[in-house]
């Protein structure tokens, strides 16, 4: 069994580790987890599965949840599926993790469980009061395989949500994030059933979350992303936000990628730091 987080290693022992030689890529992912270290004490390694994105993201979030987001607060949420399905025909393609060839009926029900799902794990960790009971409520989630990829399925779900949304918007003249145009200007998804098709579909499948994808999910949890890309080390790409103009009352979660495929998370800010 691979735990889904691994526990907390010294940064610049785990880069040590990783990272010995003496090559051009070796120096530079050194350099990068150097500057990384300034600012968080330790690393935790995210289980790779195509599903890491989601992993480090939502982990991120929750660990330091104070609140549930509003977006979950409302009312409709939870009748999304409904709503979406009742609209849109081509959402009885949605592929459930491992249950594929799902009838209508069913797929409604059992995203809306997810979403259920979602708000109650969210709203129980939010209101733990010390840190250390947060973590471990967070661990405990995240061991819990059933539950845990039950929660992808729901961050799926919000994604499709937004992309409908954004090309709605769009197609009534409305201004939306460049990224938008982006995400549907590809071969592969020019409208959100493909986008549905080709990319949600596949997710924790057969891959993980493009780049383009990652703005998408920011978008949807209404969070900044913010992403030390250790292999663009001395580029302007080196710290990656998703989105890059993001609301100032999102909340901020960071991960860290050596190759924008594979994510893990920094935790423990160095003290002076969060000053």
């Amino acid at each position: 069994y691979k735990l889904s987080v691994s526990p907390e290693m010294d940064i610049m022992e785990y880069c040590r580790k990783e990272w010995r030689g003496n090559t051009p890529a070796a120096k530079r992912m050194r350099k990068g987890y150097e500057a990384v270290a300034q600012k968080f004490a330790s690393i935790r390694r995210i289980r790779g599965d195509n599903y890491c994105a989601f992993r480090a993201t939502l982990f991120q979030a929750l660990s330091q949840a104070t609140q549930l987001p509003r977006w979950l607060q409302s009312e409709d949420f939870t009748m999304l599926p409904e709503n979406l399905l009742s609209k849109y025909d081509w959402i009885k393609q949605w592929q459930l993790r491992q249950k594929p060839g799902k009838r209508m009926g069913e797929i409604r029900d059992e995203i809306k469980e997810y979403l259920i799902l979602l708000r109650q794990k969210w709203k129980n960790i939010s209101e733990i009061k010390g840190p250390l009971e947060k973590q471990e409520a967070c661990d405990k989630l995240f061991k819990n395989e059933e539950e845990e990829y039950s929660l992808y399925e729901a961050l799926k779900f919000l994604m499709l949500n937004t992309a409908i949304e954004l090309y709605n918007a769009d197609k009534s003249g409305k201004r939306v994030p460049v990224f938008s145009w982006l995400l549907f200007a590809r071969d592969t998804s020019s409208n959100p059933c493909q986008l549905m098709q080709n990319h949600l579909n596949h997710i924790g499948h057969s891959g993980g979350l493009e780049q383009v994808e990652m703005f998408l999910l920011a978008y949807a949890l209404q969070y900044t992303i913010r992403v030390y890309r250790l292999y663009k080390y001395s580029t302007d790409e080196f710290i990656t936000l998703y989105p890059n103009d993001p609301e100032e009352d999102w909340p901020v979660v960071t991960l860290i990628t050596e190759d924008d495929r594979h994510y893990n998370i920094p935790v423990r800010m160095c003290q002076e730091t969060m000053l």
